[in-house]
């Protein structure tokens, strides 16, 4: 009940907002070129979400486990409002990370991490952001 209220108010919104001029239609991710790199994108970031629970839980359940939780930064070569904000959103769902800030002139993510990989900045990109990022841009690359 709570998805199909939340999904309908904001496909409410969206309509609503459609009117007010420069906005991208909501209907517009129904396009045909679009839908295979949107139902790949589905399927890897609820595999992803199913990985980090898995992981989560087995953390909970084995508290013998070191706690390396903390902040990290990633890069992101993400610059338009929409690759940022579906970059945040869905790497977020994926348990192991919550984006908590961005830093648009220098092109990084804080995240918040269950833990925090111990490579570089460009690992934890690899980690983090990256696949997101990947599987976004197979998606824009398609409509364009």
């Amino acid at each position: 009940e709570q998805l199909a209220f939340g999904a309908a108010l904001a496909a409410l919104v969206a309509v609503s907002l459609a009117r007010t001029g420069a906005v991208v239609a909501p209907w517009s991710l129904l396009h045909p070129r679009r839908l295979p790199g949107e139902l790949w994108l589905l399927v890897a970031a609820s595999g992803r979400i199913v990985v980090a629970n898995c992981r989560l839980a087995y953390r909970i359940w084995h508290p013998g486990r070191p706690l390396a939780s903390g902040m990290v930064i990633t890069p992101t070569r993400e610059r338009s409002d929409a690759g940022l904000t579906g970059v945040g959103i869905i790497s977020s769902l994926i348990v192991d990370n919550q984006v908590v800030d961005l830093d648009r002139r220098r092109g990084e993510l804080l995240y918040h991490a269950v833990a925090v990989p111990e490579e570089e900045p460009s690992a934890a990109y690899d980690a983090i952001n990256g696949p997101v990022e990947r599987l976004l841009e197979r998606i824009e690359d398609r409509h364009d």
